[in-house]
């Protein structure tokens, strides 16, 4: 039986290691040579000709492929999308829809698209960007009117636009919504773990309202389940720190004493729910801590056999493989199965930035997208390898 301990050890030990010597010496033991490439290419291929012969692109889609993250306009939109949902008032709005919009040139966008409604709002990009442009002279007299009455307009069009973005990558802005807005995919056979969109607790009472919207979701979901296989029932995943406002390695003893049993509190209720329960991932700094709450919860007697724990792991970390190790031993030590869902990662920018801030000598996630996905394949490999305690995800 392997030491959990020393596993711990290992992936600590990962955090800033070398990613090419990493990736080396993961590669040694797999299968991931030239003909697997290959086949994978083919397949991911076949697939992709299905998805785009099942289906005409629905609107975002189109409008992505116009304004993709590669153009100015593009990023501008996305900045625009992200920004606009943490603002509150009208003139900083106004602001910030001046900062984007009058800048880009999205005139060069206008007919390029096969959607008549994508070149619509090309034009009108355009010319609300002429509209906040500013001027000189009688023309810029005229403009400053146009821009002061229209505004107003700008800006509820502009949320609008955003809104209908946003309906794209968020089911629902509340657990009812999006059971509404999944059924139709339900009846065909997927099956949804729901997340709650928001930011870490910075209080006591932050932390206490986001239990309650975790245990009303969980009460709610229930309601959904379909049977009594875990699999096949909806699920909701929890964030860590916004159960606690003081998510960090120095507040260890007080996270520990009090996070434990209020995470075990939800984990117990949406084992009665019958439904899966997975841990948010989390910034590389937490990570050591998030382990020490997941092996808790996971070791109380009232959570013993039960299958639908899971745990979220970042593939751009270079301690993932070590992560997952370490899961599936600490699932054989419980006698139990442990979910593993694996994700790319969602902190890179951050991560980056805090590593030079602190002026660390590596960084704790790869710097390289393609090493990220060599990393992803490599994690996948091994978690399908375990699958006598693991269910990857």
């Amino acid at each position: 039986m392997t030491d959990l301990d020393d596993l711990r050890r290992r992936i600590r030990s990962a955090t800033l290691t070398d990613e090419d010597a990493l990736l080396a010496g993961l590669r040694q033991g797999s299968r991931l040579d030239a003909d697997f490439r290959a086949r994978a290419a083919t397949d991911g291929a076949a697939l992709v000709r299905r998805i785009r012969s099942d289906a005409a692109p629905g609107m975002m889609e189109v409008f992505l492929a116009e304004y993709g993250l590669s153009t100015d306009e593009g990023v501008a939109l996305m900045c625009l999308a992200e920004a606009l949902l943490r603002v509150p008032d009208a003139p900083t709005i106004d602001a910030l829809i001046e900062d984007k919009i009058a800048p880009s040139e999205w005139g060069r966008h206008l007919g390029h698209s096969s959607s008549s409604l994508v070149n619509a709002s090309t034009w009108g990009l355009m010319l609300t960007g002429k509209v906040l442009t500013d001027g000189t002279g009688m023309a810029g007299v005229l403009r400053a009117m146009v821009r002061r009455l229209g505004e107003p307009v700008i800006r509820v069009a502009v949320q609008r636009a955003m809104r209908e973005m946003g309906q794209q990558f968020v089911l629902g802005e509340t657990i009812s919504d999006a059971l509404d807005r999944g059924r139709a995919a339900r009846a065909k056979g997927y099956t949804f773990s729901y997340d709650m969109l928001g930011e870490a607790a910075l209080t006591a009472a932050d932390a206490a309202d986001y239990f309650d919207a975790y245990a009303g979701a969980i009460a709610h979901l229930a309601k959904a389940r379909s049977g009594t296989d875990i699999r096949r029932n909806p699920g909701i995943s929890v964030k860590l720190s916004a159960l606690h406002p003081r998510y960090e390695q120095s507040q260890r003893d007080r996270v520990m004493a009090e996070l434990v049993p209020r995470l075990a509190d939800l984990a117990g209720r949406a084992r009665r729910a019958g439904m899966g329960f997975n841990i948010d991932a989390e910034e590389a700094d937490r990570l050591d801590l998030s382990l020490d709450v997941i092996q808790a919860v996971l070791r109380r007697p009232d959570l013993a056999g039960w299958d639908g724990f899971g745990v979220v792991v970042q593939a751009y970390g270079k301690r993932a493989t070590a992560v997952i190790d370490w899961l599936h031993a600490l699932a054989v030590r419980l006698d139990r199965r442990i979910m593993v869902r694996l994700v790319k990662g969602a902190y890179w920018d951050s991560e980056i930035k805090r590593a030079q801030m602190d002026g660390l000598t590596g960084f704790p996630v790869f710097t390289r997208k393609a090493a990220t996905d060599v990393h992803y394949l490599l994690c996948a490999e091994r978690l399908l390898g375990l699958t006598d305690r693991i269910y990857p995800q």
